[in-house]
């Protein structure tokens, strides 16, 4: 039996979140008289699940609702852009359970309130939001933490919020304060990874606090890089086509099975051609042999000044 504790809000992606289950990842906004724009609960799942699963896996797709199961850890519902419903099974694992609410269950939150969820990192640059896509392993939050450590603040990891702002203005809309590294990150960079606690099925991956160097404020997005490892060794910073970045929107968009699923494929391509009408898409391409962040860092912002002096002309 789950004992469920005292309801807190917080923060995160723009929107009040109030939960069931503790999330101390996210920004805490006092306690449950506050309102709320989505909500974490625990309820009794198993029959729903049962009625409509029957001998289906993977997820399960209506209008504005997703219900998937995680092994026998939980079943989970998404509603509507408003609830996350959380049914625990014999192998419940809080822990376990927060990271699902945290990614896919945040992913389809997005999408259903309209906002588009990329996978990777933002950093702020020069007032303005630049995100950096790509698979999973490529470099994503190596190539961030390299940022901050330049003295650059971080708005989103793992899951970028963008919001359209005015039918037009691409911004986004930061996330909470927390990386996610791999241990040969973490010592590249001179942190040990004591007191640090470790991403479920990832040993050597740990979740990083960060505080001081998170930037709590919505900036328009000014560029899109996706970060691939090509068998190279030079680095190239190549402009793809519009095609290609419409490619590139919808491959990185987080979970982006959801898109269709959820009937939002019109709705992906109508908010994809609006941020390509405002920014450039580039490929980063890096080599497989080796990684230099620093030279990733002094290669993207080259190519940020070059484009803001040509705005200005």
């Amino acid at each position: 039996m789950i004992v469920t504790k005292r309801k807190m809000s917080y923060m995160a992606f723009g929107v009040h979140i109030l939960s069931e289950i503790p999330l101390p990842e996210l920004s805490p906004m006092g306690l449950e008289d506050q309102g709320f724009d989505v909500e974490v609960v625990i309820e009794d799942l198993k029959m729903e699940w049962e009625h409509l699963a029957k001998d289906k896996t993977g997820y399960i797709f209506k209008e504005n609702y997703v219900l998937f199961r995680l092994d026998d850890i939980a079943i989970f519902l998404i509603k509507e852009g408003k609830k996350i419903s959380i049914s625990p099974l014999k192998d419940y694992k809080e822990d376990i359970a927060k990271m699902i609410v945290l990614g896919t269950c945040i992913g389809a939150i997005l999408l259903q309130r309209n906002i588009l969820p990329l996978h990777g990192s933002t950093i702020a640059i020069n007032g303005k939001a630049y995100a950096i896509v790509g698979e999973s392993g490529v470099g994503k939050s190596t190539l961030a933490s390299t940022f901050i450590r330049d003295g650059y603040p971080i708005l989103t990891d793992d899951i970028i919020a963008v919001s359209i702002l005015n039918e037009r203005t691409p911004f986004v809309i930061p996330s909470y304060p927390q990386q996610k590294l791999w241990q040969e990150t973490l010592h590249e960079f001179g942190k040990t990874t004591s007191n640090l606690k470790s991403v479920y099925g990832r040993q050597t991956k740990y979740y990083v606090p960060l505080l001081a160097e998170f930037s709590t404020k919505p900036l328009p997005l000014a560029g899109i890089f996706e970060l691939v490892k090509i068998d190279q060794e030079e680095v190239k910073v190549v402009t793809k086509t519009r095609l290609e970045q419409l490619s590139i929107l919808y491959n990185h968009t987080y979970r982006n099975l959801m898109i269709s699923g959820l009937r939002k494929l019109e709705w992906h391509f109508k908010v994809s051609t609006n941020i390509l009408n405002n920014i450039n898409v580039y490929q980063l391409q890096r080599p497989i042999s080796r990684f230099t962040s620093d030279e990733l860092v002094s290669i993207i912002l080259e190519k940020i000044r070059l484009t803001e002096e040509n705005t200005k002309k």
